[in-house]
């Protein structure tokens, strides 16, 4: 059986939820094997191990931390192959799409991105054009390398332990390293889930005026992400950074609350395929309620406060 290569998201050895869905992914195609890319893999273990990896190559190297992506997809491409790997998953964030496009190249491999399912041979299935379409994919020359997005697949934990670790020793070119790291700056912590990673997110848009003060009560009420339509971003009621549509951020949560917000096709474009799509708007013909699973015709000033506080009362 072929090793599927899953690349860790990690932060200081904590795994992000979006790997255990590549792990849950990679075991329908072959044998689940986690490439870990700097510090932390000890504390790392044991949860690879429950999520289905059978195996772990591990690199710890200054360049990871020093340099941007490129120290990523040459120490992935030397892994996938020394391996003979038959496929490569990574989640598609922004740095995952560009170390799946540095890979495949490397490799001499095909590539397909925001995937939204993996079938056991590998076809992908893929959700465009604002959701008019659904596409299936397969890679047919060289190593499949496939982004998938979050939330696509709930995690299912096998109970496992990682049978193999290999300590990986990776020879770094010159082009490596010429984009240096200078600084970071880590986001301000609010407290809720990353935007993307969300499986529950609560965006506003402009029917909230500028209050984002009840979508984010009812955000912090479900545990959710708080994301914004481009009018509000571009009226300056939220930061850009957790904009969602074609212009912004892509999610895919099981659960996305659409408050005030008409439905224009670039913000579709950027939420269509969350698993259960809920709507308030006071206008009974915003386009947003064609794609709505549940709708609320009303002010989200009122409805909003309403919902928040029946959560709370059965939250106890």
């Amino acid at each position: 059986m072929a090793e599927i290569l899953v690349l860790v998201d990690h932060v200081d050895g904590e795994v992000k939820k979006t790997a255990l869905e590549l792990l849950t992914l990679a075991r329908r195609a072959g044998e689940p094997a986690a490439v870990f890319l700097g510090s932390g893999y000890d504390a790392a273990r044991d949860t690879l191990g429950q999520y289905g990896a059978a195996k772990a190559y591990v690199v710890e190297a200054p360049e990871l931390e020093q340099y941007l992506v490129v120290p990523k997809a040459e120490a992935l491409a030397q892994i996938a192959q020394s391996s003979g790997a038959g496929g490569v998953l990574l989640t598609s964030t922004p740095e995952g799409k560009e170390i799946a496009a540095r890979l495949a190249v490397k490799l001499g491999s095909g590539v397909v991105t925001d995937a939204v399912d993996v079938a056991a041979d590998l076809t992908t299935t893929q959700s465009v054009f604002a959701g008019g379409y659904t596409v299936t994919a397969q890679v047919t020359k060289g190593t499949p390398v496939i982004t998938v997005k979050p939330n696509s697949v709930t995690p299912e934990a096998t109970g496992g332990t990682v049978g193999a670790e290999d300590k990986v020793a990776v020879a770094f070119s010159d082009a490596a390293t010429k984009a240096r790291i200078v600084e970071r700056k880590p986001r301000a912590a609010t407290g809720r889930p990353e935007l993307t990673e969300a499986s529950i997110v609560v965006s506003g848009g402009r029917g909230t005026g500028g209050d984002f003060g009840p979508v984010e009560a009812l955000a912090d009420a479900l545990g959710a992400a708080v994301g914004a339509s481009r009018a509000a971003v571009d009226s300056g009621w939220y930061p850009h950074a957790y904009q969602v549509g074609q212009t912004g951020k892509t999610v895919s949560p099981q659960l996305y609350l659409a408050c005030g917000i008409s439905g224009a096709i670039q913000h579709r474009a950027g939420m269509q395929t969350s698993k259960t799509i809920v709507v308030v708007n006071k206008d009974p013909e915003a386009p947003i309620f064609a794609m709505a699973d549940f709708g609320v015709v009303g002010d989200l000033h009122t409805v909003l406060p309403q919902a928040t506080a029946e959560i709370q009362k059965r939250k106890g």
